[in-house]
């Protein structure tokens, strides 16, 4: 870059022939033979920005030029692929491989979509929700993608609310969360995930629309639709009712990515229902044989969570229907055992930090599995029967000297025992 100076005598603008002492800035070519000043540049940008406005097919595409690239988040870091997001949750979460796949390749379309140019073409919000019985992962795979994109993560329960002026929670109390857990950066918190827990629970008792107020059910759901669909919302940084003098914090739900789960405890008789009322003449008998009746979930539908109780409008604004698997013993005995966090490796790890080696023998944890799946407790229920088990150990193992502990099945089975459990 050539400046003024009394180096650069003889040279001048190549277009303009402004010599040094008239301008700001001389900018040379690669080659050296040729300069350009900054008056010249900004005439220059003025021309093409004039000419792609009256022929804008010529216009070169950002877009083309970045498809090498990936999606990039707001630091210009390059997001996962929907590979790399199930490989994350591989580490995390056993079996459900339906429901990562689909949770993957939506949140990553989330992000190209916050990443996407301003043009006639506008991409909607893939919201999410999440079908399956307790303790098969749901809440589990929404922070597992949350801690790998590093955003803004906030988990609600859905029972606590109710529609303003009613005891409980108002419907803005949702991003309040998510604003703490952005450290009250509005612009974080808008291109956060909020997981809406037992979404199940404020459905209406019937199909039909309720004739009386129903404050905890269709209510809020009506209420919940606006943030879903993506709505300027005034929010109360320390919660509406306690606080009514409160500054309101705004904030735009259009970029933050819900993801809604629920058991939707009995919604397999509306399935099977479904499946056997639609089916007539004679293939009705060979259609029926070809249903798995132990896992009726991966039949759902968005008409069966209509019949469970949820609004038609709720349902549109959720497009991405996910259902969860029950664990068989076999995804039990690797959920024991093989995550990152798996809870053996907790109390192996507890029991480390006294000088003691833990260790849980095979057979002890072919038990464990057996009564979990006894109490129909899902993935939760293996901390419950381990904790009731380590509970004695944890107690006098530190005050012993110690250094390698064995959890056989008969220490195990007593343990059970005596806590009245089995």
């Amino acid at each position: 870059m050539a400046k003024k100076s009394n180096s650069n005598q003889g040279v001048k603008c190549s277009f303009c022939g402004k010599e040094p002492s008239y301008t700001d800035i001389l900018v040379p070519s690669p080659l050296g033979d040729a300069y350009i000043c900054s008056e010249c540049v900004d005439q220059i940008e003025g021309l093409l920005k004039d000419y792609f406005q009256d022929n804008p097919e010529q216009k070169p595409q950002k877009a083309h030029a970045k498809k090498h690239k990936g999606a990039e988040d707001e630091a210009g870091k390059p997001l996962p692929t929907p590979v790399q997001i199930r490989d994350f949750l591989d580490q995390y979460v056993i079996g459900q491989e339906d429901a990562k796949k689909y949770l993957s390749v939506a949140v990553y379309n989330h992000y190209k979509r916050l990443a996407q140019d301003k043009d006639d073409v506008d991409i909607e919000k893939s919201n999410i929700i999440m079908v399956g019985p307790t303790g098969t992962g749901k809440t589990l795979i929404a922070k597992t993608i949350a801690r790998q994109l590093d955003v803004p993560f906030a988990i609600v329960d859905a029972t606590v609310l109710t529609e303003a002026g009613y005891v409980g929670e108002d419907i803005e109390s949702l991003l309040v969360r998510l604003l703490q857990a952005a450290d009250y950066d509005v612009a974080k918190a808008e291109r956060g995930i909020v997981f809406i827990d037992e979404i199940d629970k404020i459905a209406r008792k019937g199909d039909n629309p309720s004739i009386t107020r129903d404050v905890s059910g269709e209510g809020v759901q009506q209420g919940l639709l606006k943030l879903l669909e993506g709505s300027i919302v005034n929010v109360p940084p320390n919660g509406g009712r306690k606080h009514p003098e409160q500054k309101m914090i705004a904030v735009d739900t259009k970029n933050i990515l819900f993801i809604c789960g629920g058991a939707f405890d009995g919604i397999e008789r509306k399935i099977a229902h479904r499946l056997n009322t639609h089916v007539v003449g004679f293939t009705s008998a060979s259609v029926r044989s070809k249903v798995d009746s132990d896992n009726y979930l991966k039949y759902i539908a968005p008409q069966d969570l209509k019949s469970f109780g949820l609004i038609p409008e709720i349902i549109g604004r959720l497009p991405v229907l996910v259902h969860l698997d029950p664990l068989d013993r076999e995804a039990l005995l690797k959920v024991l055992t093989e995550p990152k966090n798996a809870i053996t490796k907790q109390y192996e790890k507890l029991f480390a930090m006294d000088g003691v080696k833990l260790i849980f023998a095979p057979e002890t944890l072919e038990f464990i599995v057996d009564k979990a799946i006894e109490y129909k407790l899902g993935a939760r229920g293996l901390r419950t029967i381990v904790e009731t088990i380590m509970v004695d150990p944890m107690y006098e193992t530190p005050s012993t000297d110690i250094k390698e502990l064995v959890i056989d099945r008969k220490f195990a089975e007593e343990k059970i025992r005596k806590a009245y459990i089995g």
